[in-house]
């Protein structure tokens, strides 16, 4: 059974277009100019109970637009979603009680208390039994290294510290959805290795449907097996994470030991050296080119070692969202 179902989803904004100038701004008052920007454009997807998703793309692509249409914060100019059955827009309590949405730049707990006060904030919110929080929450604090810390201020808590309670927050009424909106922005890289590990083995066990928005491709990484990749409003590419690399890479990297302890000379025209540092060199190359390059290279040169590998993910989704496409209209996360 489909978790979550997103047809042909847009949503648009109407944007005041101020002129500069103080005569323009004058003008402004009694004629206003607006342009139409569409932050989602015909989105489809649809993500099966139990699975992690990753949702990529550059800013202003509309990961967030998307994540707020689907807990229900915005309203949609068309399409249809559906999730646990629930249209999320129409806002129920039954759907409210079923999902959770944790973003890296937003807080929902109250700066100035300990957090174990909002915990309890929460705890009647959705009216979890006394009995049901205690376990609830003494098994998320140990998975999280933070008992120590319940009295004290959120406001006193490191970033890593009010992300782990946060998730906490998130966590308490045993949601069967989680949309995470950059949970390890400004992490530090301890503090994202334990929310990386803290959110893999959690939704292992849960079995629970997330959704993972993450401009750090190291969380996609180790959380995702599945990507959908938006760009200016639109899907450009929905399947294994890996496929990205296949799908979108135009190079491969050849790495290359030398006998001699000399680098050609004529190595440049095979490709972009990346790296050289005697004896070792490497050379990013066209994919198509690699057989034949490396039957030159190994036919005039002497050569210890070599190795072909895919370019790093992260620079193969850099170089797509800066690849222009006039197919799609620009968006935005408002």
């Amino acid at each position: 059974m489909s978790a979550i179902e997103v047809h042909d989803l847009c949503r648009q904004y109407r944007v005041y277009r101020k002129r500069e100038g103080v005569l323009a701004s004058i003008g402004g008052l009694f004629r206003r100019e607006y342009e139409i920007v569409r932050a989602v454009r015909n989105v489809s997807f649809r993500i099966e109970e139990g699975e992690m998703v990753a949702f990529l793309g550059p800013n202003g692509a509309g990961k967030t637009t998307t994540l707020k249409l689907l807990s229900g914060l915005v309203v949609p100019t068309s399409g249809h979603a559906t999730v646990l059955g629930y249209v999320p827009w129409q806002r129920k309590d039954a759907y409210r009680r079923r999902f959770s949405l944790v973003t890296g730049q937003k807080e929902q707990l109250w700066w100035d208390l300990p957090a174990q006060e909002s915990f309890r904030l929460h705890r009647e919110i959705y009216r979890i039994p006394d009995a049901e929080y205690r376990r609830r929450l003494d098994e998320l604090t140990d998975l999280l290294e933070v008992g120590r810390l319940m009295a004290r201020p959120v406001r006193e808590l490191s970033l890593g510290e009010r992300m782990r309670m946060e998730l906490i927050a998130a966590l308490l009424h045993r949601p069967d959805v989680l949309f995470l909106d950059e949970p390890t922005i400004g992490l530090d890289v301890v503090s994202q290795r334990r929310v990386q590990e803290f959110l893999r083995y959690y939704q292992r066990e849960q079995r629970i449907t997330v959704i993972l928005t993450s401009h750090y491709m190291k969380d996609v990484e180790a959380l995702c097996e599945r990507a959908i990749v938006i760009n200016r409003g639109q899907v450009v590419h929905d399947g294994q994470l890996a496929a990205i690399v296949d799908r979108f890479s135009q190079h491969k990297i050849i790495d290359l030991q030398f006998s001699d302890g000399e680098i050609p000379d004529s190595l440049s025209r095979y490709g972009q050296i990346l790296e050289s540092r005697l004896p070792r060199v490497r050379l990013q190359v066209p994919r198509n080119m690699v057989s034949t390059c490396l039957a030159e290279i190994l036919g005039e040169n002497s050569v210890d070692d070599l190795s072909v590998s895919e370019r790093p993910l992260e620079e193969v989704i850099a170089e797509l969202f800066s690849q222009p496409d006039e197919t799609c209209s620009d968006g935005g996360d408002p």
